[in-house]
């Protein structure tokens, strides 16, 4: 089986956002997308879909068009998202964005009727309808598709500082999971999904493809939901590390932090440079540390096994990509990378404003639907 890379602009953006709907009043889930969806303008002036379903009827997710800076996508996503609430303020419906719901139950919800998430959740049963989860995926465009699989690898390094950055899901099903990022620990029980297995060649990954398909795991490449994978169709590498965002700041900070790593991997193949691995039992440990500690996990930085604990990491790692943002036009957002490190990540967040709710989740979802609102994280 071949599957054709698509040649891409370097370092071109695109960014997927998956929202929750969620009852003004009561901060529960609301299954309304179908509704929704009928009711909404969902193409842009460019003619692209820009506002889909997924797999819950309680989720919609929006889209960007290809961006050349960080600015431009953060720009597209909110003109998107002000024409949904055009549709949902008037439905008395609320939208948020993280790892997951803090206390709605899995059983109440309703899975979207298309034969690929039926066929899902028949084939993951009662484990496939706990993926109670939303996520911010980024596209970074390659100009060679020799280029994939070695910026894939590299990009394993950094996955524990996206982790870490975007952990948005400490409460789950109504209780404090004691991790940071339950949504990583939850979404890696599909078969197709959590980390890529090493890959020494493009046609390694061709084979991976075709064999799944022939045991019918899977019917196309694209519902291989690994955390980094590439993505053939638009000539990306596309990084699903992220939990759900709440903000458009957010977004718009680890977005640069994601297309400053592709860009300077691609800057460093071009100069003949082999790009920096780990091995993959310590890319696996460095997944779970982020996602049990968050910021405050000690991560693996060296194959010789030297270790840091990540929020330093991403301190230097936002110096040394200066030069880099200074280049791609996102050295703003970049530097919003150590905002997030000031006022603390959105499972910080959440846990301040469940403590001082007396534990009451609601206060939670309150706070999640306050900052969607105002687009920056509340401090």
């Amino acid at each position: 089986m071949a599957i054709e890379f698509a040649r891409s602009d370097r370092s071109t953006l695109g960014v997927e956002w998956e929202l929750a709907l969620v009852d003004r009043h009561t901060g529960d889930l609301v299954g309304a997308a179908p509704e929704v969806l009928a009711s909404t303008e969902l193409v842009a002036g460019d003619g692209s879909e820009r506002i889909t379903s997924e797999l819950l009827t309680n989720t919609i997710e929006i889209v960007t068009g290809v961006n050349r800076t960080v600015a431009e996508g953060v720009a597209d996503l909110e003109r998107t998202l002000e024409r949904l609430r055009r549709t949902t303020d008037p439905m008395g419906l609320e939208l948020i964005c993280a790892g997951t719901h803090p206390f709605a139950r899995w059983q109440d919800q309703q899975v979207t009727d298309k034969e690929r998430y039926v066929t899902l959740m028949d084939r993951t049963g009662v484990f496939g309808r706990q993926l109670l989860i939303w996520g911010v995926h980024m596209h970074v465009g390659l100009d060679a598709p020799a280029k994939a699989l070695p910026v894939l690898d590299a990009l394993l390094v950094s996955s524990p500082h996206l982790q870490a950055l975007s952990a948005s899901s400490p409460f789950v099903f109504g209780e404090s999971s004691g991790y940071a990022s339950s949504r990583a620990m939850l979404f890696q029980q599909l078969p197709t999904a959590g980390l890529p297995p090493e890959l020494a060649s493009w046609r390694q990954y061709e084979s991976i493809v075709e064999d799944l398909e022939k045991v019918g795991v899977i019917d196309h490449w694209d519902e291989i939901r690994w955390d980094i994978r590439p993505s053939a169709k638009w000539g990306t590498v596309e990084t699903r590390v992220c939990d759900g965002l709440p903000t458009t700041f957010e977004i718009g900070a680890l977005s640069a932090l994601v297309q400053c790593l592709v860009d300077d991997c691609s800057d460093r193949l071009d100069a003949g440079e082999t790009l920096p691995t780990l091995q993959p039992w310590y890319v696996r440990e460095n997944k779970w540390r982020a996602a049990r500690y968050g910021m405050d996990a000690e991560i693996i930085v060296e194959r010789d096994g030297s270790q840091r604990r990540v929020e330093d990491d991403v301190r230097d790692l936002v110096a040394r990509l200066e030069p880099v943002s200074e280049r791609l036009g996102c050295a703003k957002e970049l530097q919003d990378v150590l905002t997030i490190l000031d006022v603390g990540a959105s499972y910080e967040r959440q846990a301040v404003a469940a403590s001082a709710a007396g534990g009451d989740l609601r206060a939670v979802v309150a706070s999640l639907i306050t900052e969607m609102r105002e687009g920056v994280p509340q401090r």
